[in-house]
């Protein structure tokens, strides 16, 4: 990124860097040893470059905010209790837990939610995202956990 760019990426998200709840998510393990923060930051930045580099003309505050918060769920998901039922396990269940955080918390509007809601997809099935920000965070989420778990 730019300077440019980084004094952009970081004017959108000053709300978000330095809230203790947000810093709180560096305490959470994403990714071998990628803590969630770090994941977070580094969709939002992927999200911010596929915006930039396809010309998508997404709304900045809308794909960062949703891109930062995507992972919002505030707890350890390893230490879960394996379900029987494949459909409560953490990788369907996180993205409900982290928008409702998102809402209760911040207050974020529909479209962050979407971003939110739907950066699992395909494996939630239900939850497709339908707009170039949540498609875009989608894409930047899969390219990250890839390259975080590949990296161990």
């Amino acid at each position: 990124m730019t300077e440019k760019e980084v004094g952009e990426f970081n004017e959108v998200l000053k709300d978000y860097l330095d809230d203790p709840r947000v810093r709180k998510m560096k305490d959470y393990v994403a990714h071998g040893s990628v803590n969630v923060l770090s994941h977070s930051l580094n969709v939002a930045r992927t999200a911010y470059m596929l915006n930039k580099r396809l010309k998508a003309n997404c709304d900045l505050k809308t794909l960062l905010t949703g891109a930062l918060l995507h992972d919002f769920y505030q707890y350890d998901w390893h230490n879960a209790r394996l379900s029987m039922n494949v459909f409560k396990m953490h990788g369907f269940t996180h993205p409900k837990a982290a928008c409702e955080n998102a809402v209760k918390e911040f207050g974020v509007d529909e479209r962050v939610q979407e971003v939110i809601r739907c950066h699992m997809w395909p494996l939630t099935l239900r939850s497709m995202p339908r707009h170039k920000e949540a498609i875009l965070v989608c894409i930047a989420d899969k390219l990250c956990a890839t390259k975080e778990t590949v990296r161990r």
